[in-house]
C-alpha cells in the first residue's frame, strides 16, 4: 500500500516538473533536453512498476526465495538444538548409543528398513536413526519410551543429523511442544506461529516457508497434553491428546501423509492407541540401555576409571540387580556419571537394594554436584531451596496466572518469567502493585511541584496546592486521581502478551493498519474529551458563579474570532484543542501501535521483560503530551480575571489561542517575549505564564508515568513478584536460572525455562530442604 502511493507521488512529481519545462520555453530547449524532459515521468512509471514486480514475485521466485529462507533457518535451528544437545548431556559430548526396535500396528503402517536401529555408527544389517528415518516412507515417525528413556536425546540427535546432511531441497526439522499447541489451530499455522515466536521471522515469509514445505514438524511429548492419573496413565478422556491426533491425521503434503516426528511415553501412547493413533507412520520404541552400554558410557565420562571398578564389575555380574535397573534408562545413568564426576566414591551406588532408594539417593547428591561442576555466587543450600520453591509452584494444579483454574488443570513444566508472579500469593502481589503504582504515579509530581515552588514566585505555583478556592483545586485533585485510578487499574489488569518495538514492522501492512487504527483513535478520543471539557466548564462557569464563558472564550484567546454564543464557543474551541491533542497523541500511539511485535524468543527469556519498556516508555510519551496540554488548558482557565475585572493589574495566564496564533503567523519575537514573560499583553490580558507551564508540567507527567507503567504491566509486575519473594527467589532470578540451565539442572524451551526432567522437578517439590533426600 504505502509503496503504490509513493510511486504515484513520484509519477505526479515529475510530471509536474515536466509539463512546465516543456510548454514553457520549447525553443531554447536542445533536443537532448526535450528527450530527457521527456523520459523523465517514463523512467519514473518503469521503476515504480519493475519495484512492485519484485514485489508480487511469481511462484517459481517465491519457491526459490524459500529455499533460501530454509538454509537460513537450518543455521537458527542447529544453532537453538546443539545448545539444548549439550544440556540434555551434561555439557559432555558423550553419548549413549540407544537402540531401538519398531513396534508393529495393526494396520496402515509405514514402510521402515529395519526391525531395529541405533542411535549412531550403523551397521549394514542395523541403521543408525537418521538413515531409519530417512528410509522410512511416509517419513512419520513416533518415537516412544519410558520415561526417562532418552526420547528427547533420540530426537535431538536425529534433527542435528538432519540438518549436517540437509540437502538445498530438505525440508528444516523444528521442534515444538505438544503441551502448548492449542488444537483448534491447524498444524500449518501452528508452524508459522513458532517460526515468528521462536526465531523471530516474518509471518510472511514463515508463512512461505510452510506453504512450501520447508519444515518438518517435530512434536515432542504428547503425553504432556492432558492430565494423568496417580498411576501415570492418561486422563479417561485425554481430550487434547485425542485431538492433537486426529488433527496429525489429516496433515498431508501434497496427496501424500505429511512428514513429522512424534514423541511419547511407552505406557501413554499403548492407551490411547485403542482409541486413536498416528496413522501411516512407524513406532520405535527406545530400550532399555544394556550393561555393557551403561559400563561403555561411564568408561568414556570418568576422568579416574578405577573410581568406577565396584560398578562397572556389578553391572557386568547382576544383570537384574537394582543398580542395573536403575542406570537401564539414559536419564539415571547421566544422572550417576554427574553425581560422581569429580569427588564421592561411586561404590556407595552399591549401598541401596532397591531402585527406588537409588533413585533417591541420586536425586539428593544432583544438586551439590552439579553446582561443584558450575561453581558460581550459587551455593546448593539455596540453589535447592530456590528450585524446590519453582518446582512446589509447577507442581501445584493451574500454575499460570489464570484467575480460574480449570477443571482438568494439571502440573506444569514451563517457568516463564513474566507469568510466575502468583507464586507470592495473587492478592499479595495484586496489592503491591497497585500501591506501588500509585505512588510511583503521585510522588514525581509531587516532587516537581516542589521544585516549581522553588524557583517560581508563589503567586504562580498556588493553584499547584490545595487552597479553599474551589477552582485551584483542578490540579491536584487530577493528579490525585490519576494515580488512584492507575493504581486500581493495574491491580485488576490482566496481563497482557510481552510486545516490543519492532520499527520494521511499522511499514508493513498490518503495521500500517494499526498505524491508521491508532490515529483514528486519538482523534476521537480528543474530540471527545475536548467536547466533554467544554462543557464541564460551561457548566462549572454557571454552578460556580465565576467569569461568563464568553470571558473564559477571551482568555483562551479565541476573542476574534466569528461571533457564537458564550455557551456554545466554549466547547468548539476546546473541541478544536482536543483535536489537535488527539492527533499529536493519535500519531504517537499509533506508531507504537504499529511498531509492536510480539518477542523472538530466540533470545534469552529476560530480554522480553527488558525489551518491554521502550514500548511502555513510547505509549508514556503519548498519553504524557496530551495530559501537559489539558493540563496547560485547565491553568488557563482557572479562576481567571481580566485588567477590568481586577482593577489591579495582577497577572494572569498566557492566552492559549494567542500562542498558537504568534506560533502559526511566524512572529517569533513576540512569542520568544510572551513566553519569557516580558510581553506586556496579549488580547488586554497581562501575562502570566508561570501557571501554564508548571500545571502542564505536572499533569503531563502524571499522565506520562500512568500510561507508561500501565503499558509496561508485564515488567511492572514481574518486578513487583521480585520484591513481594525477597529471600525466598534470587533477585536476579533470570540469571539464576541461566545459570541452572549451564549446569544442567534446567532446561531452556522457547521462552520458558523446564527442569532437566520432570523427575527431578517432583523430587525437589517433595523435598524442599536440603539434607531431605536419603543417603547423601
Amino acid at each position: 500500500m504505502w509503496l503504490g502511493f509513493s510511486g504515484a507521488a513520484l509519477l505526479v512529481a515529475s510530471l509536474v516538473y515536466a509539463v512546465p519545462q516543456l510548454l514553457a520555453g520549447p525553443e531554447g530547449m536542445s533536443a537532448a533536453d526535450t528527450a530527457g524532459l521527456l523520459g523523465l515521468p517514463v523512467g519514473v512509471a518503469a521503476l515504480v512498476v519493475s519495484v512492485s514486480a519484485q514485489r508480487h514475485a511469481p511462484e517459481g521466485g517465491l519457491a526459490d526465495l524459500a529455499r533460501g529462507w530454509a538454509a537460513t533457518l537450518a543455521v537458527q535451528v542447529k544453532e537453538t538444538e546443539e545448545r539444548q544437545w549439550r544440556q540434555l548431556l551434561g555439557d559432555d559430548i558423550q553419548r549413549i548409543n540407544l537402540a531401538f526396535a519398531v513396534q508393529p500396528v495393526p494396520a496402515r503402517a509405514a514402510t521402515v528398513p529395519a526391525d531395529s536401529g541405533r542411535l549412531f555408527d550403523d551397521t549394514p544389517t542395523i541403521p543408525d536413526v537418521v538413515t531409519y528415518y530417512r528410509r522410512t516412507h511416509p517419513r512419520r515417525l513416533v518415537v516412544t519410551g519410558a520415561a526417562g528413556a532418552g526420547k528427547t536425546v533420540l530426537v535431538l540427535e536425529l534433527m542435528l543429523a538432519l540438518l549436517e546432511e540437509r540437502g538445498a531441497d530438505d525440508p528444516v526439522p523444528v521442534r515444538l511442544s505438544m503441551a502448548e499447541w492449542d488444537t483448534t489451530i491447524p498444524l500449518r499455522d501452528l508452524l508459522v506461529h513458532q517460526l515468528v515466536d521462536v526465531y523471530d521471522w516474518p509471518a510472511a515469509m514463515a508463512g512461505e516457508l510452510v506453504r512450501h514445505n520447508r519444515v518438518l514438524p517435530v512434536l515432542d511429548g504428547l503425553d504432556e497434553m492432558d492430565p494423568t492419573q496417580p498411576d501415570g496413565m492418561p486422563s479417561a478422556d485425554a481430550a487434547r491428546a485425542l485431538a492433537a491426533l486426529r488433527a496429525l491425521n489429516t496433515y498431508q503434503e501434497g496427496r501424500t501423509a505429511g512428514p513429522l516426528i512424534l514423541t511419547c511415553r511407552t505406557a501413554h501412547y499403548d492407551a490411547l492407541t485403542s482409541r486413536m493413533r498416528l496413522l501411516d507412520a512407524a513406532r520405535i520404541d527406545i530400550a532399555p540401555v544394556p550393561p555393557q552400554d551403561a559400563c561403555t558410557y561411564l568408561l568414556q565420562r570418568a576422568d579416574d576409571p578405577t573410581r568406577w571398578a565396584p560398578v562397572l564389575e556389578a553391572l557386568r555380574d547382576d544383570w537384574a540387580g537394582p543398580l542395573t535397573t536403575t542406570l537401564s534408562t539414559p536419564w539415571r545413568l547421566c544422572l550417576a556419571a554427574t553425581v560422581y564426576a569429580r569427588d564421592g566414591d561411586p561404590a556407595n551406588l552399591l549401598r541401596y537394594s532397591t531402585p527406588d532408594e537409588l533413585d533417591e539417593h541420586l536425586l539428593a547428591r544432583f544438586i551439590p554436584a552439579a553446582t561443584a561442576l558450575y561453581p558460581d555466587h550459587y551455593d546448593a543450600a539455596r540453589t535447592h531451596r530456590w528450585l524446590a520453591r519453582l518446582a512446589t509452584h509447577l507442581n501445584a494444579p493451574n500454575p499460570g496466572p489464570d484467575l480460574n483454574p480449570p477443571a482438568d488443570s494439571r502440573p506444569g513444566t514451563d517457568l516463564i518469567l513474566h507469568q510466575l508472579w502468583p507464586l507470592a500469593g495473587r492478592r499479595r502481589v495484586r496489592a503491591a502493585d497497585a500501591l506501588l503504582t500509585t505512588f510511583a504515579v503521585l510522588l514525581p509530581p509531587l516532587l516537581l511541584t516542589l521544585l516549581l515552588f522553588a524557583v517560581l514566585p508563589e503567586e504562580e505555583t498556588a493553584p499547584l496546592l490545595l487552597s479553599p478556592q474551589q477552582a485551584d483545586l483542578a490540579v491536584p485533585v487530577s493528579v490525585a486521581l490519576v494515580s488512584v485510578f492507575a493504581g486500581l487499574g493495574v491491580a485488576r489488569s490482566r496481563q497482557r502478551a510481552p510486545r516490543h518495538i519492532q520499527w520494521s514492522l511499522l511499514w508493513t501492512r498490518d503495521g500500517l493498519r494499526r498505524f491508521a487504527a491508532g490515529l483514528r483513535r486519538g482523534l476521537l478520543t480528543g474530540a471527545l474529551w475536548g467536547l466533554a471539557g467544554g462543557c464541564a466548564l460551561d457548566l462549572l462557569a454557571w454552578s460556580w458563579e465565576a467569569l461568563p464563558p464568553e470571558q473564559y472564550i477571551k482568555m483562551i484567546g479565541f476573542d476574534d474570532s466569528p461571533e457564537l454564543p458564550g455557551w456554545l464557543g466554549l466547547p468548539l474551541i476546546l473541541l478544536a484543542l482536543g483535536v489537535l491533542s488527539g492527533f499529536v497523541g493519535g500519531i504517537l500511539s499509533g506508531l507504537v501501535d504499529g511498531a509492536s511485535g510480539e518477542p523472538s524468543t530466540a533470545n534469552k527469556p529476560r530480554r522480553i521483560i527488558r525489551g518491554t519498556l521502550p514500548h511502555g516508555t513510547l505509549a508514556g510519551l503519548a498519553s504524557g503530551f496530551t495530559g501537559g496540554l489539558v493540563g496547560f488548558v485547565l491553568a488557563s482557565l482557572m479562576m481567571l480575571v481580566d485588567e477590568d475585572a481586577s482593577g489591579s493589574g495582577a497577572g494572569i495566564d498566557i492566552p492559549l489561542g494567542s500562542i498558537m496564533r504568534l506560533f502559526l503567523t511566524g512572529e517569533w519575537t513576540e512569542l520568544s517575549m510572551a513566553l519569557g514573560g516580558t510581553h506586556p499583553k496579549i488580547n488586554g490580558v497581562y501575562i502570566n505564564e508561570g501557571r501554564q507551564i508548571a500545571s502542564g508540567l505536572v499533569l503531563g507527567l502524571t499522565a506520562a508515568l500512568a500510561a507508561g507503567l500501565i503499558r509496561i504491566g508485564l515488567t511492572r509486575r514481574y518486578l513487583v513478584f521480585l520484591m513481594c519473594t525477597r529471600g525466598k527467589l534470587p533477585w536476579r532470578l533470570g540469571a539464576f536460572l541461566d545459570w541452572c540451565c549451564s549446569a544442567g539442572m534446567m532446561r531452556l524451551s522457547g521462552t520458558a525455562y523446564q527442569f532437566r526432567h520432570r523427575e527431578l522437578q517432583q523430587w525437589l517439590g517433595d523435598h524442599p530442604n536440603p539434607g531431605d533426600g536419603r543417603g547423601i
